[in-house]
């Protein structure tokens, strides 16, 4: 106990402050964040089956938010369509494959060349991309968000969807990508009541994600905790060493915690919004 407060506490033994604020101590951090960033990219690049990137978002939990978002405006459910799943797989592997972040390719290759290309005769067609989120109702949410992946999401132009949830490599940093394509056949939409009917609907079609051996353990999760719970410890510590300089009127020459408590919560804040995902 004696050894925690020593190291957390300002008191004599630590010159009244709190030891793991001293500057051998933070150098100390420093090296061993460095350090640990090469040894994890090491283990990343060895051995992908411990340590790697992956994700628990299916197409199933997308197709579900996807049609609630529809229901609660008024529009018909979407079917997932096996072509459209392929569709989306091919996108995600190009833009992979040729390191690109956009509906279009470098090389100018669009989306509906992807869903031409999966045999799905489209009248109407849109995509939606998403790369960093961790969970399927932050990419869902996301979409909602902005105005021009809500209209493809409450379109009633589309009766078809399909996703695609890679992990890789996109312009030198690991990420989950996300890629929904819609599709519209020719069929007939008209008003109704409760927003739009569609006649002559498609038959419904389910497809099985494709699976892959997951690392024991997620590295984007465990670079992102291990960077959160540093930050915070330092918040709480200048905290307290604040707090308790204050209480017993301790005088030091070493002072300024508030500032070094705002710069922490500064990069704490800049962590949060690095590693939110982007949609296009």
């Amino acid at each position: 106990m004696s050894f925690f407060s020593h190291l957390f506490l300002p008191r004599r033994s630590n010159n009244y402050r709190s030891k793991i604020l001293h500057n051998h101590i933070l150098l100390f951090f420093i090296i061993a964040l460095f350090a640990g960033s090469f040894l994890t990219v090491a283990v990343k690049r060895n051995y992908p089956q411990v340590l790697g990137i992956s994700t628990d978002i299916t197409h199933e939990q997308l197709l579900l938010l996807v049609n609630e978002k529809r229901q609660q405006n008024g529009q018909p459910p979407l079917k997932l369509d096996p072509s459209l799943n392929v569709a989306a797989e091919k996108k995600a592997e190009d833009m992979l494959a040729n390191n690109y972040w956009a509906h279009v390719s470098p090389s100018g290759t669009t989306p509906w060349f992807f869903i031409k290309g999966a045999g799905y005769n489209y009248v109407y067609a849109g995509e939606n991309l998403a790369k960093g989120f961790s969970s399927a109702d932050a990419v869902v949410d996301a979409w909602m968000n902005s105005q021009k992946h809500r209209e493809n999401e409450l379109s009633p132009n589309y009766q078809d969807v399909g996703f695609a949830i890679k992990t890789g490599k996109l312009q030198g940093e690991d990420i989950v990508l996300i890629v929904e394509e819609f599709g519209g056949k020719d069929l007939t939409v008209v008003p109704s009541a409760s927003g739009f009917e569609i006649l002559s609907p498609p038959i419904a079609a389910h497809v099985q994600a494709a699976t892959s051996v997951k690392p024991y353990v997620n590295s984007m999760l465990l670079s992102s905790n291990i960077y959160i719970a540093i930050i915070s410890l330092f918040i709480i510590v200048l905290v307290l060493d604040m707090w308790i300089v204050r209480k017993h009127k301790i005088v030091r020459i070493a002072g300024h915690n508030m500032d070094h408590i705002l710069f922490f919560i500064t990069f704490l804040l800049a962590g949060f919004l690095i590693a939110r995902g982007v949609v296009i």
